[in-house]
């Protein structure tokens, strides 16, 4: 008896949890992808690429990649300061000097953990793609 009270009463500890970490897209979404996907408190915002803004260094690729996230950021109602995790995607491994110094004055002060990976290829023209991860405020 007491181990049916003791499943129902984590039951309901547990079923707010799950009811709150429902599935939303932010922004338009295409036939492949969404720009970002929330779930709960957490935004978890698709790989950018620079946009057409960007010229050829590594430097102006990483700072247009990460701004073009402000937008889907503003939408789900979070900033770039909370973002917490970042993953750098870079075709080669000798602009990871360029990168970290864009990222660093992108994220000016305390800023997100990263992990960064050189990969063969991108699937569209660039030197990099970038993916994060942001916390939404309540």
């Amino acid at each position: 008896m007491m181990k049916g009270l003791r499943l129902a009463v984590l039951g309901l500890l547990v079923m707010p949890v799950i009811a709150s970490a429902q599935k939303t897209v932010v922004g338009t979404s295409t036939a492949t992808l969404s720009p970002g996907v929330r779930v709960g408190d957490l935004l978890y915002l698709s790989g950018q690429l620079p946009g057409r803004d960007a010229d050829s260094t590594i430097e102006s690729q990483t700072k247009s990649a990460l701004e073009r996230m402000n937008p889907t950021l503003a939408a789900a109602g979070t900033s770039k300061e909370n973002i917490v995790k970042c993953t750098v995607f870079l075709v080669d491994v000798k602009d990871f000097a360029g990168m970290n110094k864009a990222y660093a004055a992108f994220f000016s002060k305390e800023p997100p953990a990263r992990s960064t990976v050189v990969v063969a290829a991108l699937v569209a023209p660039g030197k990099l793609e970038v993916e994060c991860i942001a916390a939404i405020p309540k």
